[in-house]
């Protein structure tokens, strides 16, 4: 339950930072490292006033985006129809491709670059990688 109230405050405040026009700029390619950030709160580009179910353009690079009632949503491509909105699975934020991802299997990030990331277990290992494949 606290979990739950805790996406809902998150998704709360990205609703009012999308409203605002106040989202942080994407760190440029070449910086090393980007800053820490594990939530979707301080991830750049998320889209606001989204609709579930509707259509959408991009399902590999920047492809969050936030309702009018704080669901946070991404632009997926299922089988390989029209991309749509769907709900997001747990969203950590900003991660780098191919790094590790242990303990948040299924789950979805961006990179730096705005490359939509899934956590998949691989060899014996779980790591960040393209989610749009």
């Amino acid at each position: 339950m606290k979990l739950r109230r805790v996406k809902v405050a998150v998704a709360g405040l990205l609703l009012a930072l999308a409203s605002t026009s106040v989202i942080a700029a994407a760190p440029s390619v070449a910086d090393p490292t980007p800053e820490s950030c594990n939530y979707p709160v301080c991830t750049p580009g998320i889209a606001p006033h989204v609709v579930l179910g509707a259509n959408c353009s991009n399902t590999t690079y920047y492809v969050f985006g936030v309702t009018d009632w704080g669901r946070l949503v991404f632009c997926g491509s299922p089988r390989r129809y029209e991309p749509r909105w769907f709900r997001s699975p747990e969203m950590h934020g900003v991660k780098v491709e191919n790094a590790d991802c242990a303990g948040y299997d299924g789950e979805v990030a961006q990179a730096p670059d705005g490359l939509f990331l899934t956590c998949v277990p691989k060899d014996g290992a779980a790591l960040w990688l393209r989610g749009d494949l």
